[in-house]
């Protein structure tokens, strides 16, 4: 039925009531005799399934000896480092909530998260500790701030400082060997991750131990084919819902190698990881991929993948031609969400649509719907509904936002999305993102798409700005390449030669950077702000004949 695609899910994992998922990534794998296999590799030094389940075991008798119970949040700001991943899989050994939250963070960000999440432990690399010290203040539930690296912060009065070694220490004390396992069961809560925050205050999605063995038996086996053989290297970081998927559920679930980089991704940084470390699935964002193009890496800087995929937003067509050609290797387009734990819709190996986000992935319902809540008909937009085993529990503490996004079964994503007849889902943006010109609607991504075929754009943002008539028209902000010397008034013609005129942007900034999130999601609204700033719709109509416009 048009609007409407159900896949089959393969048969899911016999882990019966006690799953535990932080033993379904580790554990099993030694048990069936593969604990010398490699499982995480960071700065060269390289850890066995053996020495991280041992390590997790003791990450949860740390946690456990300071206090921590069954249920209870432990919140994580660290890079992507062994600490990080033997934490996040010590906390749900132990029956305990992993929050790990983005390291971009300031100490007034990270104040009201604390609040939120009422973590009673809260866990910091080096670099970031003197942050989340200053945010304690805000929270009156933690006890304990533990540190890897070394650094000692000054913490409030009742919250003691412990260094992540010394904490091991006391955990080896209590429960010599490590903590068990315990029987959590899918329905148990296991990882909160709190959403980009691109249009209002940050929510802690909930998520079960079952959501996890979803991913990777649904998107992980069926779309990436992810195998034993595999090194995965991700742009994306550890603390949102893509990264945690690519750098830690997928390989584990198959007893693969993770690549852990705990620096700020850089278009330098990843290629020299890549080279040293030659993955075989790379997993990075739209403007990553355009990062790399405008950095003039070698082509060969990825020799050895097989597969990259992309999310956080919609891939242009062009810019992935341009990224393929490039580096001779193929893009698996797709969308995932925070609440949805990773990606639902996607590209697939010898199934690649450009300019779409593909087909949905195997166990999932992606539904099209209208303005009443029938479904849409091939080749009419409408909003995207998705519902599948890894969908949030909901909301922690926000009841009326709970309801409006997660109905039933299913979920509301939020995007304007169009269903092909050949079954192909392409997004059209964010609901709110829709620009009405003329009284036709126009869609951001389409526009976005033409400004990238330009070898002189390599980033494009495009939202409603409003002209002297009070009319919405189209404005782009893009960024060029180094060296490019097109102008705004070019684009606008490049744009008006490829689109239909009531499309192409009434006026185009030049920016150095667009304004995004950790995870590399455009904030639209800082655009729309930027364009309220320089108004370039009233600066273009102003200017006498021949005069320069934004």
């Amino acid at each position: 039925m048009a609007g409407t695609t159900t896949s089959t899910p393969r048969p899911p994992f016999d882990a019966g009531p006690s799953f535990n998922a932080s033993a379904y990534l580790v554990d099993r794998h030694v048990e069936a005799g593969d604990g010398a296999r490699v499982a995480l590799r960071c700065d060269g030094a390289d850890t066995t399934y053996a020495a991280l389940a041992a390590l997790t075991a003791r990450a949860a008798a740390a946690f456990t000896a300071l206090g921590v119970r069954r249920e209870e949040r432990v919140l994580f700001l660290m890079a992507d480092t062994l600490e990080l991943a033997a934490g996040i899989l010590g906390a749900m050994r132990a029956g305990m909530v992993a929050v790990p939250v983005s390291t971009m963070l300031t100490a007034a960000d990270l104040g009201p998260l604390l609040a939120d999440c009422r973590a009673r432990v809260v866990v910091a690399s080096a670099d970031f500790a003197a942050a989340l010290a200053a945010a304690l203040p805000a929270s009156d539930a933690v006890t304990h701030l533990v540190v890897s690296g070394g650094a000692r912060p000054q913490v409030p009065a009742g919250v003691v400082l412990v260094d992540w070694d010394d904490a091991l220490a006391a955990g080896d004390e209590a429960a010599p060997g490590g903590a068990p396992v315990v029987a959590a069961g899918d329905d148990a809560g296991a990882l909160w991750l709190y959403t980009s925050g691109t249009t209002g205050v940050p929510k802690a999605a909930m998520h079960r131990h079952a959501n996890i063995r979803h991913v990777c038996e649904t998107y992980g086996t069926q779309v990436l084919g992810i195998r034993r053989d595999d090194r995965c290297l991700s742009v994306a970081k550890l603390f949102f819902a893509y990264g945690i998927g690519n750098s830690l559920f997928f390989p584990l679930s198959v007893g693969a190698m993770a690549i852990l980089e705990p620096r700020r991704p850089t278009p330098a940084t990843v290629a020299e990881r890549a080279r040293a470390d030659r993955p075989t699935v790379f997993y990075a964002v739209p403007a990553f991929f355009a990062g790399m193009l405008a950095a003039d890496l070698p082509a060969d800087t990825l020799e050895g993948v097989r597969i990259a995929t992309s999310a956080g937003e919609a891939l242009p067509a062009a810019l992935q031609q341009r990224w393929t050609a490039r580096f001779g290797v193929d893009i698996l387009d797709g969308l995932g969400s925070t609440e949805a734990l990773h990606i639902f819709l996607s590209n697939a190996p010898g199934d690649i649509g450009p300019g779409t986000s593909g087909r949905p992935v195997p166990g999932y319902e992606v539904e099209v719907r209208t303005e009443d809540g029938s479904r849409a008909p091939a080749g009419t937009p409408g909003m995207l509904f998705v519902g599948g085993e890894s969908i949030a529990t909901g909301y922690w503490c926000r009841t009326a936002t709970t309801r409006s996004v997660f109905q039933g079964r299913w979920l509301a994503t939020g995007d304007t999305y169009v269903e092909d007849a050949d079954g192909r889902f392409t997004c059209l943006g964010r609901s709110n993102d829709m620009i009405k010109a003329g009284g036709i609607w126009v869609s951001p991504g389409e526009v976005e798409a033409r400004l990238l075929e330009h070898p002189d754009v390599v980033e494009a943002a495009v939202v409603g700005g409003v002209d002297h008539d009070g009319l919405e028209r189209p404005v782009a902000a893009v960024v060029l390449r180094d060296g490019g010397t097109v102008t705004g008034d070019d684009l606008v013609a490049f744009c008006r030669e490829g689109l239909a005129h009531f499309k192409a942007p009434r006026a185009v900034l030049v920016r150095d950077t667009l304004p995004r999130t950790a995870t590399g999601k455009l904030q639209r609204f800082k655009v729309r702000a930027l364009v309220v700033e320089q108004d370039p719709l009233h600066a273009r109509e102003a200017a006498p004949t021949g005069a320069p416009v934004p």
